[in-house]
């Protein structure tokens, strides 16, 4: 592993060979759909220019955007929940204490993501990974919000993966301004070149910089310091003239880089397969074919013309009802169309339309957009969608569970590390301790694609409760209370409306208690009812004897 500057600079031009061959592919995604995306130099950024030269429909750039904005509300939307936290013991999650402190937690997580800016770059972050296959997010401490977000696009960065095809290296190589490097790095630590700069009040000036992470091999987690966590990471100035000079020299307990990849082929590092990358053939052809109508209605508007030679020196005045006086040379010719021009527009349009057809199935359109339409969380909405969008939902799947894999759990996880180091973390119930949580995830995706199931119970109950109608012992059966609880466990409802199993024995204990007092109650009253009775019978016998004398 390398541990001095050179080291690390040998290290980076490894990495730059081994994601050259995606270059290429990547810019022209980016010239095509999204000219703002990637950095394919290192001072390729605050560029005004224009960039959309290439685009004519914009089919595809919209389709992006609406698949970006779909995914995001789809997946981790900030006003509704998206995730549960549960023990793996299913008994554990029957107690009170245990589900409350879940909850609390769940609360306080979602807490930080609200007040940190994570929903302002994982939308940013999932656009790129819907256009390149690939995206990047950093994830550090932060004093005030406990998160905080940084995106990278696409040119900007490199990574590699360890033995079990884990993302465990990032390396990004970008610039910064003199006054950042020094405020962030000090100026003791910097190169000649920047505090030459500094010195001269030459603030804006930007240097190239680099931050390298990677596993460390020399992690000891009985001892404190940088340089025995689990993760090292360093920067430097790749120019600097003293190379083994570092800007810093750092540590984190978890991988602060979040990667995630659309699709992966084989032992590939990069993702691949994104709907960019599919629909680029079409949003290529499109604009050719577009242009191509432009241009026939253009030669419609003003054709191409032909005319006599006299008309050679006059100035033709093609304006609404202009006039252009030439003289005829003895010929009745005038202007006339150089070919009769009669494009098949109709069939032009009905081409641009299946292509654009083709582009937003390549990003999920509707579906996305049927995510965005529906309103609440119940089950039958994600049923519905589940139903409508059967097809789509299934080829969704693989960068779906790959997503919660690669990205939603190492949030979760590394924000719940952060949170336990603040210490801001309620203290747990005993019955958790040495327990290992898990994540539940209940987006509008992660339900839609679990409908089915919450489905089988609801129609399982309502046919149950059909067939008592004609033979109630069949209800023996069935066990509303495992229905019940496995229901409210699919839809992510809020553990209070859901009793423990505790409580539950209380009540049914306490209605049994009240039951069997009152049905005493009622037999002490009979046996009283009748001892009166029999004791009225007695007189009423006693006294016809004393009159009849029987």
């Amino acid at each position: 592993m390398p541990h001095k500057r050179s080291d690390y600079m040998h290290r980076l031009s490894d990495l730059k060979v081994e994601r050259s061959s995606f270059i290429f592919h990547a810019k022209e995604l980016s010239e095509n759909i999204e000219p703002r995306r990637g950095r394919f130099f290192i001072s390729d950024r605050n560029k005004g220019n224009k960039r959309h030269t290439k685009i004519i429909n914009s089919r595809a750039t919209q389709a992006h955007r609406t698949a970006q904005s779909g995914i995001f509300a789809g997946i981790m939307s900030p006003t509704r929940p998206w995730f549960k936290l549960e023990t793996l013991d299913p008994d554990l999650m029957n107690s009170a204490d245990v589900k409350a402190w879940l909850y609390n937690v769940e609360q306080l997580i979602r807490t930080i993501f609200l007040e940190s800016n994570l929903y302002n770059m994982a939308p940013v972050m999932l656009g790129e990974l819907l256009l390149f296959g690939t995206g990047a997010m950093s994830h550090v401490d932060d004093f005030e919000n406990v998160s905080r977000f940084y995106t990278h696009t696409f040119g900007s960065y490199y990574i590699a993966q360890n033995d079990r095809f884990v993302v465990d290296t990032f390396a990004l190589e970008h610039e910064l301004q003199i006054k950042q490097i020094i405020a962030d790095f000090g100026k003791e630590n910097v190169s000649d070149f920047v505090r030459n700069h500094w010195d001269k009040g030459n603030y804006y000036v930007w240097a190239p910089v680099v931050q390298f992470i990677e596993s460390n091999p020399d992690v000891d987690t009985r001892k404190e310091g940088a340089e025995f966590k689990p993760f090292k990471s360093v920067w430097f100035e790749p120019g600097n003239i003293n190379r083994e000079q570092f800007l810093r020299k750092s540590g984190f307990d978890e991988f602060p880089i979040h990667i995630s990849r659309w699709a992966l082929a084989g032992e590939d590092i990069y993702g691949t397969n994104s709907p960019g990358m599919i629909a680029l053939g079409d949003v290529k052809s499109l604009q050719t074919l577009e242009k191509r109508k432009a241009q026939a209605i253009d030669k419609l508007v003003n054709p191409p013309l032909k005319g006599p030679p006299s008309l050679r020196d006059v100035p033709i005045n093609a304006l609404p009802g202009g006039v252009t006086v030439f003289d005829a040379d003895g010929t009745k010719e005038g202007l006339t169309t150089l070919y009769q021009v009669d494009p098949r527009l109709a069939e032009m349009s009905a081409d641009i339309q299946g292509i654009e057809a083709r582009i937003n199935e390549a990003f999920f359109v509707d579906l996305f957009l049927a995510i965005s339409a529906m309103r609440g969380v119940q089950p039958r909405n994600q049923l519905e969608l589940s139903q409508r969008n059967e097809e789509r939902l299934l080829m969704l799947g693989p960068p779906l569970q790959r997503l919660q894999l690669e990205l939603l759990s190492m949030i979760i996880n590394r924000t719940f590390a952060q949170a336990v180091r603040a210490g801001i973390l309620p203290p747990p119930p005993s019955a958790l301790q040495g327990q290992n949580l898990g994540i539940r995830y209940i987006s509008a995706l992660a339900q839609a694609q679990r409908a089915v199931e919450v489905a089988t119970i609801e129609r399982s109950a309502i046919f149950a409760g059909e067939l008592a109608a004609v033979n109630p012992e069949v209800l023996d059966r069935f066990d509303a209370d495992e229905a019940l609880k496995q229901f409210a466990q699919m839809t992510g409802a809020v553990p209070s409306i859901i009793k423990s199993d505790e409580e539950v024995e209380q009540i049914r204990q306490q209605r049994a208690e009240q039951e069997q007092a009152a049905l005493e109650a009622q037999i002490q009253q009979q046996q009283a009812g009748a001892a009166q009775s029999g004791t009225q019978a007695i007189k009423n016998l006693s006294d016809a004897g004393d009159q009849g004398g029987n």
